[in-house]
């Protein structure tokens, strides 16, 4: 008998979550915005949200296999909020962008052995990988820079993601 495929997705949003809340991190997560969620749409930007889902900015937060669902205060009102886990992009502590991304698609994660179209790959965002604290006191090397158009780095406001080839 062929077992179904079990998504690693939602176990690796739920360790990430612990991750940042043992380390005193605020965990956020970054969403695709479509007629499966339910998010204020006042709040939406470019089809995607971004939702601060620490201990003291939700209530009732639930992470299963299908879906995060909580309540939080937007402008001083409840609203409840339900997010696929398909339509996760990112999850990541606010205070250093330390994370995960993941790949959306339409119809939600591309099975193994299937490619995500080229139009979506070009859209996701990508982390990367963060030195280890022995390499954070090695002397730092160029090589490794991303490409990111010799624009200079963006200071303050909301941490962005970047796509790394």
């Amino acid at each position: 008998m062929n077992m179904p495929d079990i998504s690693t997705k939602p176990y690796m949003l739920r360790a990430i979550y612990e991750w940042c809340t043992d380390s005193g991190f605020t965990p956020y997560l970054a969403v695709k915005v479509d007629a499966g969620t339910t998010v204020p749409m006042e709040y939406v930007k470019k089809g995607e949200i971004v939702l601060n889902i620490s201990f003291g900015a939700t209530s009732g937060l639930k992470m299963d296999n299908d879906a995060i669902h909580f309540h939080a205060r937007f402008g001083g009102v409840s609203r409840e909020i339900y997010v696929p886990v398909h339509n996760v992009l990112a999850i990541y502590a606010n205070e250093n962008g330390q994370g995960m991304a993941f790949e959306v698609t339409a119809a939600g994660d591309t099975g193994p052995g299937e490619s995500a179209p080229e139009a979506v790959l070009s859209s996701v965002p990508s982390l990367a990988s963060v030195p280890s604290a022995a390499q954070d006191m090695a002397p730092a090397t160029t090589a490794t820079a991303p490409d990111d158009h010799n624009e200079p780095p963006k200071k303050g406001g909301r941490p962005t993601l970047t796509r790394i080839k």
